[in-house]
């Protein structure tokens, strides 16, 4: 579990310097927001929503670090899918499983908030299967359309 907090707290650290733009890097889909971290989780929030997903949890990661002696701001995995699609999924392709339900890290620091989450497309060649290359693209452009909302935010 250390190594998977390391591995996330490395990547976010990199999101550090990259510009105010979504970003998909064919394994990562990444936004920078001038948001506080309590407007960006509740517009986060709002448009998985929007988009037809359901929030089905949020991870507090920051206390786990905060314990294991790193510094850091707000830090949490928002975790979020369709609950008939995920059913249908998971009972047609039980290999899934370990990827849903979808999840979005959205960390807070020095006044900016940084979201990141996997890119769907990224499994197109674990799972060749055309009809979950359709899921896996709706998903990429789903997860596109909620970042760059909360990175757009009014």
């Amino acid at each position: 579990m250390k190594h998977i907090q390391n591995v996330i707290l490395a990547l976010l650290f990199l999101l550090i310097s990259l510009p105010a733009q979504a970003i998909v890097t064919g394994e990562l889909i990444m936004v920078r927001s001038d948001r506080s971290f309590s407007e960006a989780m509740q517009t986060l929030k709002a448009s998985i929503t929007k988009q037809g997903y359901k929030v089905s949890g949020v991870h507090r990661v920051d206390t786990g670090l905060t314990v294991s002696g790193y510094q850091t701001d707000k830090y949490r995995i928002v975790f979020f899918g369709k609950t008939e699609e995920l059913k249908t999924l998971t009972q047609k392709y039980p290999e899934l499983i370990p990827y849903l339900p979808m999840k979005i890290v959205i960390y807070a620091e020095a006044g900016e908030t940084l979201l990141v989450t996997s890119d769907p497309t990224a499994f197109y060649d674990l799972y060749p299967n055309p009809r979950l290359r359709e899921v896996f693209k709706q998903w990429q452009e789903d997860l596109i359309v909620i970042m760059k909302n909360v990175q757009n935010a009014d």
